[in-house]
């Protein structure tokens, strides 16, 4: 399980801003490569031209599972695409052993013409097997993707979860030595993606190596053994997962807008405006104004608010209760514990949770107001946040209290 399958040293790629641009620096670096020159020359920028990714530099061996992570635009698919050899790099070297598979792009490589087994065919034979082997196979392939009668049908008729159930299929019955996985399983439904998940676990334990990329840091959790954290196509960090996924979280809250009165800026408010969210703060039990707790404290939604046009009485506030992952915790409304009644003009609205057993990194909130008859919204909120530190003696989502003790059993008496 030593054996390195893929090492990627100081790879980077560049692009061009403008189309016009882009074709003539194409032809220039064309013509560079038929006179010997080096491709992507000296490294410099020329006009409009940006670096993608920027000196990449990482090892993957049999049996691993690489996450990458990164925000939209952080080079993941470039990356990826130089990888596949789909792409070039302008600077540094790829070198790849064994058979290398890949789902970069929903629907990449199938011909939507062609029904699902042809491209069961076509696929199998680009990744290297040959028509007997495929025979062998197809079965399993169809059987796997749950196409049922649709496999005759053409792939332009596919819904995107079909299609990305029959990609995965051809790519992981082909056995490659690596797989190159990028966002696909999003789209899937949730069976289907545990299927994936299995399967994935199964090949890696006989071998196959991993390149996972995702923004569901549980997927990368659960099965990455390393992550790369790209940022602008640059390496942040490239470290054991719990230290890359940490690190994302942090530069995530770095980009939060300002806040005003417990309200992001940008959050303008959405609704009639018949009843306004002045303030918002969060109270710990000794009735001090916090931004954090510890996981399984108790804390005080306190909402301050004002009406500003004629509303029936009993308003409904409805509460909705997010982690990082945007994982809904809890949804709840004051119907089902306490009607308010007829509201005063001016006031705060107070929601006790004398318990969180969550062991996340932040819980977002999102409250509005609403008319439960009409459902009329008078103002929302959205991501009003509560950060919580986890403790060391639990790890996962929740954060359960445990009693432990150990007793003697005493031996039966025999009769």
């Amino acid at each position: 399980m030593n054996e390195t399958l893929l090492k990627v040293e100081g790879v980077s790629k560049k692009f061009c801003r403008c189309l016009k641009r882009s074709l003539w620096y194409g032809m220039q670096d064309v013509s560079s490569e038929l006179l010997g020159r080096r491709h992507g020359g000296n490294g410099e920028l020329r006009l409009d031209e940006f670096w993608a990714v920027k000196d990449v530099n990482f090892e993957l061996k049999r049996g691993e599972c690489l996450g990458l992570i990164g925000h939209n635009g952080a080079g993941k698919t470039t990356l990826l695409r130089m990888i596949n050899g789909l792409i070039k790099p302008d600077q540094g070297r790829i070198e790849a052993s064994g058979k290398m598979g890949a789902l970069i792009a929903l629907g990449a490589g199938f011909n939507p013409i062609l029904t699902g087994r042809e491209n069961i065919y076509v696929n199998a034979s680009v990744l290297g097997l040959c028509k007997r082997d495929i025979d062998e196979k197809i079965d399993e392939i169809i059987d796997f993707a749950e196409l049922g009668e649709f496999i005759d049908s053409p792939v332009q008729s596919y819904s995107s979860g079909m299609v990305v159930r029959l990609g995965f299929a051809v790519a992981i019955k082909t056995q490659p030595d690596v797989l190159l996985l990028d966002e696909v399983l999003a789209v899937g439904d949730i069976s289907f993606q545990v299927k994936c998940f299995n399967a994935l676990s199964y090949f890696r334990d006989r071998g196959t190596a991993f390149v996972l990329v995702s923004h569901n840091m549980h997927q990368i959790s659960r099965f990455a053994d390393r992550v790369l954290y790209l940022n602008k196509g640059q390496v942040v960090k490239l470290d054991n997962v719990d230290s890359c996924i940490k690190k994302y979280h942090q530069d995530l809250e770095m980009l939060e807008p300002l806040i005003e009165n417990g309200f992001t800026c940008w959050d303008k408010s959405i609704g009639s405006g018949k009843v306004t969210f002045i303030a918002g703060k969060f109270l710990n039990s000794r009735g001090e104004e916090v931004v954090d707790i510890l996981a399984g404290d108790g804390v005080t939604l306190v909402v301050d608010y004002q009406v500003m046009g004629k509303i029936p009485r009993d308003p409904s506030l409805d509460i909705l209760i997010r982690d990082q992952d945007g994982v809904l915790f809890q949804g709840t409304n004051n119907d089902a514990g306490q009607p308010f009644g007829e509201i005063p003009d001016k006031g705060s609205f107070h929601v006790h949770f004398p318990f969180l057993p969550v062991n996340v990194n932040w819980l977002d909130f999102f409250f509005c107001l609403l008319d439960k008859n009409t459902c009329e919204v008078y103002d929302w909120k959205r991501h009003f946040r509560l950060n919580i530190k986890g403790r060391d003696t639990h790890i996962g989502r929740l954060h359960i209290p445990v009693q432990w003790d150990v007793k003697q059993m005493f031996p039966l008496e025999h009769q």
